[in-house]
């Protein structure tokens, strides 16, 4: 076969882009398509930007090109995640949920997790109907907080689909990968695996009506970041850190994750979680004993609001391990703290989606 664009193009719609479900070529996916004597170049574009993605596509052309011309044909192909503008109607996933928000974290350590139990407890007892996603693969740490270790999803027929349903604990319907594996088992999966594992809990669950679907992510920027942000249309993300300097340079490279262009999802705030510790003893004393308004000024340093601060409190870690948010109870310090943070979360939420 003679190597000119027409014949390229006819190889090159054979391949299908996974998610979209068309091929990249009637996709419009490919631009810079450069034909010399024998060698062709081009750039291809993907919905999921993780590297194994990627990868995947990069083999596919230069497979399919070489087998149609022949394996002294030269093929470079870059490869990139689509625009974010590209993306912008992609709400036909989770069409009744109001507000999809990660919660991250540079580093592991940091409480992203208790900060997340405790921001969806605010919610619903503020009268907001929350979900919570716990797609920490690797700690899954929702079923303790929510005293629902021993629980199972069920299955439910949505217009003769079977779908997972939640568990619903203190009224937040909570999916987490912990009620699908051992408690005691380590979880051994390679990055597609684990994508395609949480990619699950959101297309085939039945989540209804939410305001807020709150997304406890790994620590970490990784495969199953890129993964889950190609896949679920996020409203925004919420970057949890303490004040000491190695969990401020690992919140840094979290923002800048979201900032890219390929992904742009909107940075509803930072938290600074073990901001100080006050004994009991000692109410009024205030011990920064991982420095002071670290997050704070990271936030002012990278333009992105900050959301507020949490204290290093006993009882929090006690409530989270006795499977009840320290949100709910009355009356204490750390409560109208956890309140107050609620009250600017949503606030911040807003303020995202009025930008829109």
């Amino acid at each position: 076969m003679e190597l000119n664009r027409e014949n390229v193009l006819e190889v090159l719609g054979a391949i299908q882009e996974p998610d979209l479900k068309k091929d990249i070529v009637s996709a419009n996916l490919i631009e810079d398509l450069k034909l010399t004597e024998n060698a062709v170049s081009l750039k291809v574009f993907v919905s999921n930007p993780a590297l194994h993605a990627r990868k995947r596509m990069q083999e596919a052309v230069g497979f399919n090109l070489k087998n149609r011309f022949g394996d002294s044909l030269s093929v470079e192909v870059e490869v990139a995640g689509l625009p974010a503008e590209a993306k912008a109607a992609q709400r036909k996933l989770l069409p009744e949920v109001k507000n999809i928000i990660a919660i991250a974290s540079g580093k592991g350590g940091v409480g992203k997790s208790t900060v997340t139990a405790n921001l969806a407890g605010g919610l619903a007892k503020a009268g907001f109907r929350v979900g919570i996603v716990d797609a920490d693969i690797y700690g899954p740490s929702m079923p303790t907080m929510f005293d629902v270790l021993e629980e199972k999803p069920t299955m439910v027929d949505v217009d003769g689909v079977p779908k997972i349903s939640p568990v619903v604990s203190y009224g937040i319907k909570i999916l987490s990968i912990g009620f699908f594996t051992d408690q005691d088992s380590a979880v051994v999966w390679r990055g597609p695996m684990a994508a395609k594992a949480l990619t699950q809990m959101f297309t085939d669950a039945e989540w209804g009506k939410l305001d807020y679907l709150l997304i406890d992510l790994p620590p970490g920027t990784g495969d199953i970041h890129l993964s889950l942000v190609q896949t679920v249309p996020l409203d925004g993300v919420v970057i949890v850190s303490t004040p000491q300097e190695v969990a401020l340079a690992d919140a840094r490279r979290g923002v800048n994750m979201f900032k890219l262009d390929t992904i742009k999802v909107p940075v509803v705030g930072i938290i600074e979680n073990m901001a100080w510790f006050t004994p009991a003893e000692l109410p009024d004393n205030k011990y920064y004993i991982f420095g002071r308004d670290g997050a704070k000024n990271l936030a002012e340093g990278l333009n992105v609001p900050f959301i507020g601060q949490l204290p290093l409190v006993q009882s929090v870690c006690e409530a989270g391990d006795a499977g009840r948010p320290a949100v709910f109870q009355e009356g204490t310090p750390i409560t109208f703290a956890l309140d107050e943070l609620v009250t600017s979360f949503v606030k911040e939420v807003k303020n995202v989606k009025d930008k829109k």
